[in-house]
């Protein structure tokens, strides 16, 4: 189960963290991603990293203003998302994939790699 949080409203430039908190199965081995979803519009992929936080891998759009973390001790992911921006305004998704064998950024742009979905946060950006 994944539960996100951290969701707000936040004017552009503004920063937000969102959390996603695992429980059940082997959360240390799952690669963890996070999606967003505006209104009118498909889910999009904004970025993952590999179990052991050793591989990161971001959509173009975000790249340089978001991080991506995990402390596997606690089964925490996490979204450090700086210098927002009004069209970042979304439903974020967490998302985990139970294979622990790394199958390349490619391969977790699609949503459909993922076994495992959170519920989704709400960020607005305001200009």
């Amino acid at each position: 189960q994944l539960v996100e949080s951290g969701g707000g409203s936040v004017q552009a430039g503004g920063s937000l963290r969102l959390s996603c908190a695992a429980s059940g199965g082997t959360f240390s081995v799952y690669t963890m991603a996070w999606f967003r979803q505006a209104p009118g519009k498909e889910r999009e992929f904004v970025a993952v990293v590999k179990w052991n936080n050793g591989l990161r891998y971001y959509a173009d759009s975000v790249k340089g203003r978001f991080t991506i973390s995990r402390d596997n001790a606690e089964n925490m992911a996490y979204l450090q998302m700086n210098s927002l921006k009004p069209e970042d305004t979304a439903v974020y998704y967490c998302a985990a994939d139970s294979d622990e064998i790394w199958r390349g950024s490619s391969y977790y742009i699609d949503s459909r790699s993922y076994t495992y979905w959170g519920q989704g946060t709400q960020v607005t950006v305001s200009s």
